[in-house]
């Protein structure tokens, strides 16, 4: 028998999920913006590999008394394919490269506030941005 809380994971779809507590739209796996190369860590299965509670997905915090930084924020949940991704400086190149491990707890991955923005700005002063999406563990409960 399937529990309610399977029925309501996103998998394909994007889910507007409006609560009293917070605002977040659930969309598929992250995906850089174009001009960045995503490289996948492992080229098949993945070794040693943790079960996760859902299928990989990206969720946008949209209500002001959940921003960081007076900002909203995108999490990405349930990894299941690390990737690294390559952000190359668009002008000056220094020739450093810096690999940024996006924080954010043991559940998800701050991927803009401590991935791509830290990129953008690393970039800015000619640096060669390496993000990398990574597995975490589940909170054990």
């Amino acid at each position: 028998m399937l529990s309610f809380r399977k029925l309501l994971i996103p998998s394909l779809f994007v889910c507007v999920l409006n609560t009293s507590h917070c605002s977040i739209v659930a969309q598929a796996a992250w995906q850089p913006s174009s001009g960045h190369m995503q490289i996948p860590l492992w080229p098949g299965a993945i070794p040693d590999a943790r079960p996760t509670a859902g299928p990989e997905r990206t969720e946008a915090v949209t209500d002001p008394k959940d921003f960081v930084a007076g900002k909203p924020w995108l999490a990405i949940k349930d990894v299941s394919h690390p990737t690294l991704t390559v952000y190359s400086p668009k002008g000056r190149n220094t020739h450093v490269a810096v690999v940024v491990y996006p924080g954010g707890g043991y559940q998800e991955l701050a991927i803009d506030l401590e991935g791509t923005e830290v990129c953008d700005w690393l970039n800015s002063r000619g640096i060669t941005c390496v993000l990398l999406k990574y597995q975490i563990g589940r909170a054990h409960v």
